[in-house]
């Protein structure tokens, strides 16, 4: 397995000027104006800044894995995820991991390994979400849910979720690449 960094060839855009569209409790709708340089081609682009987001995958030290089933607005259904959240302003992705962790499901852990990000979706939002495991997690709060939060908390035996997952029962991506940092983790 090569560990020399990628080379990336393409030449970037350049950001000639950015103004806000529109500006939501979640994000704010961007115009950034862009410019191929080299070719003086420009055109104008919609972008969502974000904050950040986080992503937990709480393991009991019985090897199970503590999940949380909510509706989701945009999708119109109920689905069964990670624990995870957005990052407040000037918080840790590892704090708002903890924070979120307690809060959604009662859980916590004293052992967290950070397993990276992913940008969560390039094409049209600038910001990460950040993964990270949560080993020996015991209950030890209720739920602190906010007024709008729904949520069932399911522990059931990791490999019983990686079924689920590798089915398509699991159907959000930024879960799934949860999933894929940890198989790269756990068994590279």
């Amino acid at each position: 397995m090569s560990k020399t960094p990628f080379n990336y060839t393409i030449e970037p855009w350049i950001t000639t000027g950015e103004r806000e569209e529109y500006t939501t409790n979640i994000f704010k709708v961007l115009k950034r104006d862009m410019e191929i340089q080299s070719e003086g081609h420009k055109a104008t682009f919609s972008v969502l800044e974000c904050p950040d987001w986080i992503n937990v995958i709480a393991l009991t030290p019985e090897k199970e894995i503590v999940l949380v089933e909510q509706y989701r607005y945009g999708i119109e259904k109920p689905t069964l995820e990670l624990a995870g959240g957005v990052c407040d302003s000037g918080e840790d992705p590892l704090e708002t991991s903890k924070r979120e962790l307690m809060e959604e499901t009662g859980f916590s852990s004293e052992e967290w390994i950070y397993l990276g990000k992913v940008s969560s979706n390039p094409a049209m939002q600038s910001n990460y979400t950040h993964t990270f495991i949560a080993r020996d997690c015991v209950k030890t709060s209720t739920q602190q849910l906010d007024g709008n939060e729904r949520i069932h908390v399911h522990v059931m035996p990791i490999i019983e979720f990686l079924d689920m997952a590798g089915r398509g029962e699991i159907e959000h991506s930024l879960v799934m690449a949860a999933i894929g940092r940890f198989l790269l983790s756990e068994y590279s």
